[in-house]
């Protein structure tokens, strides 16, 4: 998408001036913090976080990690043939403090418009495993709480909080502030949406919620490469990568279609992330799915990972 609004911005710049807010508002950077790990050294949380450090004793294979505080298991699941095959991946993880989960920005930088591959982001973060996240950087609203630090504090939308204490709950992003949330132990929140499962059960009207309906946005409903969070128990959590618009391969799947497959895993909430191109799921240092079929990432602003 982002190829595309660079050229359709260009076009434009060559009409008029309209062309240039079409590069500033999607192209051009705009970092407001530039370097994110001192940032949040200086400003601290107001959650205890779990120290990382790599575990020389890790037992790592191609699709499990074990170490004394995290497990990870990703299993790849093919359904129907032909023209309806779809294929996703997916990755539980269990931790012993939901902290070992965080998040990444891309570069290293909070803003608008700054991208990167999903690997490359894992990479800097030394991260076991990562997905790619809600593509904050896409726009101006939403809460955004990473890593117990509140960058954003917008409400527009329907949220999802991660708590410290190895729970997670969607929440109307309109009705509360960051620092209200902060203050009950929310230590990640993500912005995008609809909310897929509640208490265990498909949320109703999930075909027809809208997401970022902005100029070059394309609609997230029918047949569509997703990405996903779920939650099963305390500290027991489910990623999914659906691939997508690749026939043959994976048609994608639609939204209640995604939701049935958190109910089958036993998730009791789960949430919906930025999906189409931006759809990545990493593991080990390597891409664990095949991105509209051509096994290319597509940059992207910001990722939940693991840390080792």
């Amino acid at each position: 998408m982002r190829i595309a609004l660079y050229v359709l911005a260009v076009v434009l710049l060559l009409a008029g001036g309209i062309g240039y807010w079409a590069l500033d508002e999607y192209i051009i950077d705009h970092v407001e913090i530039a370097d994110v790990d001192a940032y949040e050294a200086e400003t601290g949380t107001r959650v205890e976080a779990a120290e990382v450090t790599a575990d020389p004793d890790a037992e790592v294979t191609a699709t499990t990690y074990t170490s004394d505080t995290t497990s990870i298991t990703i299993s790849t699941v093919v359904t129907g043939s032909g023209d309806d095959q779809v294929t996703y991946y997916v990755a539980d993880v269990v931790v012993d403090d939901a902290t070992l989960i965080r998040g990444g920005f891309a570069e290293d930088k909070f803003g608008e418009n700054i991208i990167e591959d999903t690997s490359d982001i894992a990479e800097d973060n030394d991260a076991v495993f990562a997905i790619n996240g809600d593509y904050y950087g896409y726009r101006s609203s939403g809460i955004v709480i990473r890593n117990g630090v509140l960058y954003r504090d917008d409400g527009a939308r329907t949220g999802l909080a991660m708590y410290a204490d190895g729970t997670m709950a969607i929440y109307d992003e309109t009705t509360t502030t960051g620092d209200e949330l902060l203050d009950a132990g929310v230590w990640n929140t993500v912005s995008f949406g609809p909310a897929l499962v509640e208490d265990g059960e498909i949320v109703d009207g999930i075909e027809d919620v809208e997401v970022d309906t902005n100029f070059g946005n394309h609609s997230i409903q029918g047949n569509q490469p997703r990405t996903a969070i779920g939650i099963v128990d305390t500290n027991h959590y489910v990623f999914v990568a659906v691939d997508g618009r690749a026939t043959g391969y994976s048609r994608g799947v639609t939204m209640t279609e995604l939701a049935q497959i958190f109910v089958d895993l036993g998730a009791t909430t789960a949430y919906n992330l930025d999906g189409g191109g931006s759809t990545t799921m990493v593991f080990d240092g390597e891409l664990v799915n095949d991105p509209l079929g051509k096994g290319d990432e597509r940059g992207t602003s910001d990722i939940l990972y693991v840390a080792g």
